[in-house]
């Protein structure tokens, strides 16, 4: 009796049948990853809004774009200083040795940008799909471990033949808890996906317009 009539989460959670409780602790992990997710993803972002606050200082400090290069070199760690460099590169390289152009030199560059954006988005929106995921099949793994539940519940009842409040409450508790597991897996990642996607946006809409600005920059070399 004493058993039955502990309500303590913990104690829900061991009364449970086994398959029950492999949904909880399922939704549980799924918990348990998506914060993992937002935590990195929220250093993440704001460690690559500083570098690119940082770059952009430098690049447009006024310092010859060649010394600029020279200085953080062609592969850097900066995301935004890894795109200078794509385009850099590619303008060194597109140069002969008399110290003409090779023909297509800025579809070049542009395309050598492009590669490079392209490889910070992946990173950037990388684990984002999860969040997705356990925000839409949360609720819906939870609801699965409570009908499962009540379905057990109420077949001990039928078995027990005592269809009191008593016998019909621990058994509903229990099943309860699965759902009430999967909403507190499902709503932060729902929330921190739509935010995380928009920071992400904004951060790539940076990388495109200074990719945007620096190959002005060349183009305008170019046609001189």
């Amino acid at each position: 009796m004493e058993a039955a009539s502990d309500y303590s989460l913990w104690s829900l959670f061991w009364r449970a049948t086994a398959f029950v409780q492999l949904v909880m602790f399922g939704l549980i992990a799924a918990s348990v990853w998506t914060w993992a997710i937002i935590i990195d993803k929220l250093i993440q972002f704001r460690k690559a809004r500083g570098e690119a606050a940082v770059f952009d200082r430098a690049f447009w400090s006024g310092e010859p774009l060649d010394g600029l290069f020279d200085q953080i070199g062609p592969d850097p760690r900066g995301q935004s200083q890894r795109i200078f460099a794509a385009g850099m590169v590619e303008w060194r390289q597109s140069h002969r040795h008399d110290g003409g152009l090779i023909a297509g030199a800025q579809a070049r560059i542009d395309r050598s940008m492009d590669v490079a954006i392209n490889k910070e988005i992946e990173e950037l929106r990388k684990g984002l799909s999860v969040l997705a995921t356990v925000g839409a099949i949360g609720p819906f793994v939870g609801l699965f471990g409570t009908v499962w539940g009540i379905m057990n519940a109420f077949i001990g009842i039928a078995r027990d033949q005592n269809p009191s409040l008593a016998a019909v409450a621990p058994g509903i508790a229990e099943a309860l808890l699965s759902t009430a597991l999967g909403l507190i897996a499902a709503i932060p990642a729902v929330v921190y996906y739509n935010k995380l996607s928009s920071d992400a946006n904004r951060i790539i809409s940076g990388y495109e317009a200074f990719a945007d600005e620096f190959a002005t920059i060349l183009s305008r070399q170019l046609d001189s």
